[in-house]
């Protein structure tokens, strides 16, 4: 509230005994004392008098970057949370990352919607108590501010953990990255809103004071800040060393074909293998640690900037020969600022320096659109307002069996493979007899079709090696174990004296001649390993009715697309974990295992295979 009195002092400047009442942030007054009594203060804002006109163009600008920044981070967000994971590939660090530059933008966005007035009185800019725009933007700056440097610091320490130690970073970390990343930072907003508060300093936008702020704010951001940038170099560090470390390597093993090993010790690999790991580790993490570097060189740009505009606020107001050039220049031009421009420059920061700091805290969204945002999330938005409209495609679904359910996520690691009926491959009949039994089976086991006529020079079938070793009847598995398959017949097998020729004829629904097997068998009570044929393809089949068309017609009993094309070419073995062997028994949480199954098998299989014992099959090797 003003004062009725004279102002002694001259123009531009006010007596600061005019507002001897005022409400607002009277700390960020610019005032020289010049007589008993009598303080000359700059009139508010205190930019518009060391900066050009232009500077709140560039306010408005960085502004407005920083809106646009905000909605590329909001669509990143819901996109994760709307859209099925295979379209968007979405990680927690990602997400809270993406969430504290959004609140980072928001600070800006703010005032650009509020337009706030900057000052509550000629001489008295507002602070947090007098306008809660004010609060609310310089809140929302410090805590994006804080959250992106924690998040940054999370994800740069995950990715050294996992290419420099070795480390899987699983759910405890994720639980101590939730509690650090947004613990930290409440800690630090609170510390920095009791102990600084915040006010116009320049611009629209509220920021820290002066008072205190080294030890709440400025000094703690850029400590994590200096943290993961040293933690980040010392990860490209190490990749640097490990691949200068397998350019030199010469080791036999490490591109021998001797057995694997399945230690997880990094002082087990060779430099080739590490190299290797390492790379594939930067393959997928570049974005985030592009994203990572550019947030810590932001903060700390800003942090630097900051701090030093804030010593030379606070010089000139201790030390009035500082600015004493540019404050004559004031008064002898009636308060034109455009005179005394160039006085100004001398003790404050450049607005070059100030317009770069703002852009490039607005355009950290960006940055996350163009690094964390994939094609596919346009594809799997395209295809959600399809379903909520009810414009799948029609086609499709007309194509459906009756009896087949339509898979609504569309995925095809979901369905089962098959190709198109001019390039069916299909597998050889079983090599192991099937033992009689009085069970019926469904119809579309019925053998009723022609069988399939293995081609010459095919190798889809496993072929007999120079000496049986294996005798398919025998088995050590318990008779009658609650999954076990029906009881041998009784007719004894064959002698391994005598072994049947892999040419001669036989009938259909004749014993079948023993093919390859391990030397020994293992004791177990319910197991047994029984071979069908299979048919290959590389088209995705949706259809029951033309599977089971396929089926009777090659008298096969499942379709699948893995191996196609090569069975009938090379002698392969295909290991696999089914998972989905039915049209109502989709589910994707059990490949996870069925992978793990198969993969545990082959391990099991390498493992009994001894390199010495090769089998030579028309001067190819298996």
């Amino acid at each position: 509230m003003a004062v009725n009195m004279a102002n002694l002092c001259p123009p531009p400047f006010y007596d600061a005994r005019l507002y001897p009442n005022s409400q607002g942030f009277v700390d960020g007054r610019l005032c020289q004392k010049i007589a008993d009594g009598v303080s000359c203060c700059l009139p508010c804002p205190v930019a518009d008098w060391v900066y050009p006109d232009s500077f709140r163009t560039i306010s408005t600008v960085a502004n407005w970057t920083a809106a646009l920044s905000a909605l590329c981070c909001l669509y990143l967000l819901l996109s994760w949370a709307l859209l099925p994971v295979d379209k968007t590939h979405r990680h927690y660090l990602s997400i809270c990352l993406t969430g504290a530059v959004f609140l980072m933008n928001m600070g800006f966005v703010v005032p650009l919607a509020a337009r706030p007035a900057q000052c509550y009185d000629r001489i008295t800019p507002h602070g947090m108590r007098t306008s809660s725009v004010c609060g609310a933007s310089g809140a929302l700056i410090i805590l994006g501010g804080w959250s992106g440097v924690m998040w940054a610091f999370l994800r740069s320490l995950s990715l050294h953990l996992q290419i420099c130690w070795q480390v899987g970073v699983g759910r405890p970390f994720m639980y101590f990255a939730q509690a650090a990343g947004w613990g930290v930072p409440l800690i630090g907003i609170v510390l920095a809103l009791v102990f600084s508060g915040v006010s116009f300093r320049f611009g629209t936008i509220c920021h820290i004071n002066h008072e205190n702020s080294l030890a709440d704010l400025w000094v703690p951001l850029i400590i994590f800040a200096g943290i993961t940038v040293i933690t980040t170099f010392a990860t490209f560090g190490y990749c640097v060393k490990v691949y200068l470390a397998s350019l030199a390597d010469s080791s036999a093993s490490t591109e021998g074909s001797g057995l694997p090993s399945y230690t997880n010790s990094i002082r087990t690999m060779t430099p080739r293998q590490a190299y290797r790991r390492v790379k594939r580790v930067i393959a997928l993490q570049w974005r985030g640690i592009a994203i990572v570097l550019i947030i810590a060189a932001d903060v700390i740009f800003f942090s630097v900037v900051f701090v030093f505009q804030d010593n030379i606020v606070e010089s000139v107001t201790e030390d009035p020969k500082i600015a004493e050039s540019w404050v004559l220049c004031l008064i002898g031009s009636s308060g034109d600022k455009n005179k005394c421009l160039k006085e100004a420059s001398k003790f404050v920061v450049s607005q070059a320096t100030i317009a770069s700091v703002l852009l490039l805290l607005g355009l950290n969204g960006i940055w996350l659109m163009f690094l964390l945002g994939r094609r596919s999330m346009l594809v799997g938005w395209v295809d959600l307002f399809k379903s909520l409209l009810g414009r799948g495609d029609a086609k499709k679904k007309e194509f459906v069996s009756v009896d087949a359910r339509l898979d609504t996520k569309a995925d095809s690691r979901s369905y089962e493979m098959l190709s198109r009926e001019n390039s069916t491959v299909v597998t050889p009949a079983s090599a192991v007899h099937h033992p009689p039994t009085d069970r019926k089976t469904a119809a579309y086991h019925e053998q009723t079709a022609t069988r399939y006529h293995t081609p010459s020079r095919s190798f889809s079938a496993p072929r007999s090696p120079i000496q049986r070793s294996w005798d398919v009847q025998q088995t050590f598995a318990s008779p009658r174990g609650p999954h076990s398959p029906p009881p041998p017949p009784p007719t004894p097998p064959p002698p391994p004296s005598q072994p049947r020729s892999p040419q001669s004829p036989r009938s259909p629904r004749s014993p079948r001649s023993p093919q390859l097997g391990f030397e020994t068998a293992t004791r177990t009570d319910q197991t047994r390993v029984w071979y069908e044929p299979i048919g290959y393809g590389d088209e995705l089949m949706k259809n029951a009715r033309k599977r089971n068309e396929l089926r009777d017609r090659y008298n096969i009993i499942g379709l699948g697309m893995e191996a196609a094309g090569i069975m009938t070419c090379i002698p392969v073995g295909v290991i696999r974990g089914v998972c989905d062997y039915g049209d109502e028994h989709k589910n994707k949480q059990w490949q996870p295992y069925a992978a793990a199954m198969a993969a545990a098998y082959a391990k099991a299989v390498l493992a009994r295979t001894s390199p010495k014992v090769v089998v030579r099959i028309e001067g190819q090797v298996i």
